[in-house]
């Protein structure tokens, strides 16, 4: 009987969903390799750059346990987590220059992500001015690429739409100073949805948040600065070559190209099948990380319609810059 797995995997802003193997990011396909069942619920949690989570989530019941697990099966799915854990071990130690040196201006903390109410509280740092009785700052910094930004638009906003107009209600709103530095100073205590950083002379915008979560609340209380999580911009200007915009392609040895762009290291590329056609996502091509400016998909595809993007990462896993996400194409039945 085949095994009922879920694998979600959050990586540098990335959420990636795929069946059938345990950590796809590290190329294991343990699963495909051995019909196993299993039956615990376990997190894998390691502080690298970027957090990594991993979460497996199994859809039986414990009488099924009893039922179809043997003893053989439980050593194998014991020895499948510890191989899982010395490879994500070895991952992480073989990271240790991945992070970005620290500075005495920059916002770095755990709290800099949301919690279980999606809200971000106050991270630590030096005050660069008190509130007035009663009030709040929001002090905080911008980067792009790992250096500091100036001039950048940040808006501070009481509610927030995601989808219908964006800021909304109370707004207060300061630009970046030579050092990427702001501050927004004597706004009341309270709930706030949104705090944005203008992706330089754009209508785009990016969260002051971490993680995969693109948006959430922020705490300000009274008399206290919030220290808000670093902001790293990122363009949208990476150039898509091929497969071109409307064209259509034969279903083997489609290649996927690029121009480089300046600074990037690596880059990852998805290609999303479109769910009104036939056409079918494979997930070895969802973030898929190449270190060129090439790649030659070595499955076929699915006839159908799909969408493809690229991304660009500098060395230390910051997003630099992504292309159109709407650049879409046709899969023909020719070979």
């Amino acid at each position: 009987m085949a095994q009922t797995l879920v694998c979600g995997c959050e990586r540098n802003t990335d959420y990636v969903y795929s069946t059938n193997s345990i950590f796809p990011d590290f190329g294991l396909s343990l699963l495909a390799k051995h019909r196993l069942k299993v039956y615990a619920t376990k997190n894998f949690s390691f502080q690298q750059s970027n957090p990594a989570l991993f979460s497996l989530l199994v859809i039986k019941s414990k009488p099924e346990r009893d039922k179809y697990m043997s003893h053989r099966n439980r050593e194998a799915v014991i020895a499948i987590f510890l191989l899982a854990v010395v490879v994500l071990a070895c991952k992480n130690s073989g990271n240790t220059n991945s992070a970005r040196s620290d500075n005495s201006n920059t916002n770095v903390s755990s709290s800099s992500k949301p919690d279980a109410d999606d809200v971000i509280h106050s991270a630590n740092g030096v005050e660069k001015e008190k509130p007035a009785a009663g009030k709040a700052n929001v002090q905080g910094k911008v980067f792009f690429n790992e250096k500091p930004v100036a001039d950048i638009e940040v808006k501070l906003c009481e509610k927030f739409n995601r989808f219908i107009g964006g800021c909304g209600g109370e707004t207060f709103t300061t630009r970046t100073d030579a050092n990427g530095e702001y501050l927004i100073k004597n706004v009341p205590a309270g709930l706030y949805e949104g705090l944005t950083a203008k992706v330089f002379n754009t209508n785009y915008y990016v969260f002051a948040t971490s993680g995969f979560v693109g948006s959430a609340k922020y705490e300000l209380e009274a008399d206290q600065t919030f220290f808000a999580p670093d902001t790293n911009l990122f363009k949208s200007d990476l150039k898509l070559i091929s497969p071109r915009a409307g064209s259509k392609v034969g279903a083997n040895n489609i290649e996927v190209k690029w121009d480089a762009y300046p600074d990037a290291a690596y880059y990852k590329f998805s290609i999303h099948a479109d769910s009104d056609t036939d056409a079918k996502t494979e997930y070895d091509f969802i973030n898929k990380r190449v270190d060129g400016t090439a790649y030659t998909l070595e499955k076929p595809l699915t006839p159908g319609s799909y969408t493809c993007q690229v991304i660009a990462y500098n060395a230390n896993d910051v997003k630099l810059s992504e292309s159109a996400d709407d650049i879409k194409f046709t899969v023909t039945g020719e070979k």
